[in-house]
């Protein structure tokens, strides 16, 4: 789907020949004297229309318009939120068969979060899966174009927006696919091909290559599967070499049955979903692409399926994690924190300067905070705060939860250095705390994204998260680090003579990148 900006007022999008022509009235709305303004005024007085967000008044070929059809679209304070909720309100008209071309008019002055909530709202409301569908009609939306009274002004957060598109599509993609379209092996296929946007290599560590790395966790929970498990290892160079990565390590398994402690058969089908930690990743890779901010990532997932054959691990089995540290296996269908456990010690060899791990780890977390908000544990408090900042400002919500020490009595275990369960009791922030075992000193966070990484029912589906939240948070690091490099510039400048520095060969300080001047943006494939 393509993507425009364009300067465009009321007055103008009234030309504009497209199928659907949304205006977004907000609170304290002053018409003018144009055709839209005009009935929107007449709306609002008769109260046929509010402009509480998602109010809407919907009208067919409205005389003094080009378009087809016309929405007037309460937009509420015109924040973030409100854009998004007043366009997912009217999502069924966007992702009608007939829409191939929308037009999404501010009726004021846009602010920059909420242009970029409108477009990923409008790619969220026509989202379509069809790759394992024989007949599906697949997205009709071809083309949307976001009208705002100064496009120059909300360029780089329409940008922003359209690469979360791509980002999130891709990790929809990969988390909505059936697990036998979806395989370790076929997401390091995934990965690789990431490997083409700028600055982004991909390595793929296999079997033999896990267990030269002596993965004894990660290699316990494949050990029950015919598909051979992946290590993928993503690299986005967008610094300076001696700059250390921020590390995202995304749970990857492709399908969980449980195990030997096999889990109920009603919805197991949704645990293809298991890896949606690993689509995370994918996703955060695809907007970096997009992005190219300066910062260095690297992204590593564990991938592989939890299944009981015979040569599956046992309750009671005891394994080698690559730390050195032994594991109690209690629970067969605590394997998440297994795979994860040695991606982390891997994690802490890049000297990292923050580690995130993103996983769909436990119901628990999901009877804590239901689909709202994801879990978010950390043992430094900057970084908690950076992530749950970036969260807000990405319409992504986390809520930070406990990590106390006296949480981790329950892993004691009289086999082990630990088991790997610690019974019902606080269940998410246990299993954070036997995580946190494998971090040290690390700035490290955990994000449980069980609740928030798909839904159910009716609505079922992969829903990308918590990719807007992580990107957020890569282009605040980037930016902190840019403006923080000018500032050391400034003050070196200012302490000596420009010709001494020049005669030094001092080098330029890194900046933040200029927006683009794209206004055309193609979102999403997988």
């Amino acid at each position: 789907m393509n993507f425009d900006l364009k300067t465009l007022e009321l007055t103008a999008a009234a030309s504009e020949k497209c199928d659907l022509l949304i205006a977004l009235i907000p609170e304290g709305f002053k018409p003018g004297k144009d055709a839209l303004s005009t009935l929107a005024a007449q709306a609002l007085k008769n109260g046929d229309l509010a402009t509480k967000a998602g109010k809407s008044l919907q009208l067919y070929q409205a005389a003094g318009t080009a378009a087809r059809r016309l929405i007037l679209l309460g937009a509420g304070d015109g924040a973030a939120r409100a854009m998004r909720q007043a366009l997912l309100a009217v999502g069924g008209a966007i992702k009608a068969p007939h829409t191939k071309r929308v037009v999404v008019c501010f009726a004021a002055k846009a602010q920059a979060g909420a242009v970029n909530a409108a477009v990923q709202a409008v790619a969220e409301a026509s989202y379509v899966y069809t790759t394992t569908k024989s007949k599906v009609e697949a997205r009709a939306l071809s083309r949307c174009v976001v009208g705002v009274h100064s496009a120059a002004d909300v360029r780089e957060a329409f940008d922003t927006g359209v690469a979360l598109v791509s980002g999130v599509e891709f990790a929809r993609e990969w988390g909505n696919r059936p697990a036998n379209h979806a395989t370790p092996t076929l997401l390091a296929d995934a990965a690789k091909t990431l490997a083409k946007l700028p600055r982004i290599q991909c390595k793929v560590h296999g079997p033999a290559e896990v267990a030269r790395l002596g993965m004894g966790a990660f290699l316990a929970v494949a050990r029950g599967s015919e598909e051979p498990l992946r290590f993928i290892e993503l690299r986005y160079s967008g610094a300076a070499k001696d700059k250390a990565p921020v590390v995202l390590v995304g749970k990857g398994i492709t399908f969980d049955t449980g195990g030997i402690s096999i889990k109920p058969a009603a919805e197991m089908d949704e645990m293809k979903f298991d890896m949606c930690g690993a689509a995370s990743v994918l996703g955060v890779f695809r907007a970096l692409g997009e992005l190219q901010p300066d910062i260095n990532v690297v992204g590593l997932i564990p991938a592989c399926e939890n299944m009981p054959d015979g040569r599956a691990v046992k309750p009671g089995d005891v394994v080698t994690s690559m730390s050195g540290q032994t594991i109690e296996i209690l629970n067969t269908d605590a394997e998440g924190r297994l795979v994860l456990c040695d991606a982390l010690t891997y994690a802490a060899r890049l000297k990292p300067a923050a580690v995130v791990d993103i996983a769909t780890l436990t119901g628990a977390c999901v009877i804590a905070l239901g689909g709202v908000r994801s879990g978010l544990f950390a043992n430094n408090d900057a970084l908690a705060t950076a992530l749950q900042d970036a969260g807000d400002t990405a319409q992504d919500l986390c809520w930070r939860m406990p990590l106390d020490d006296d949480y981790a009595d329950g892993l004691k275990s009289n086999f082990a250095d630990m088991g790997n369960v610690a019974g019902r009791a606080g269940g998410s922030i246990t299993a954070a705390k036997f995580l946190q075992k494998y971090v040290g000193d690390l700035p490290w966070a955990h994000l449980d994204i069980a609740g928030t990484a798909w839904k159910g029912g009716a609505a079922k589906g992969s829903t990308g998260r918590p990719v807007g939240l992580l990107v957020q948070y890569l282009l605040n690091e980037a930016g902190a680090t840019a403006g923080k490099a000018a500032k050391a510039a400034k003050v070196t400048k200012a302490a000596r003579p420009a010709s001494a520095a020049a005669a030094a060969g001092a080098p330029r300080a890194a900046t933040a990148k200029p927006a683009s001047n794209r206004r055309t943006a193609k979102a999403g494939g997988a």
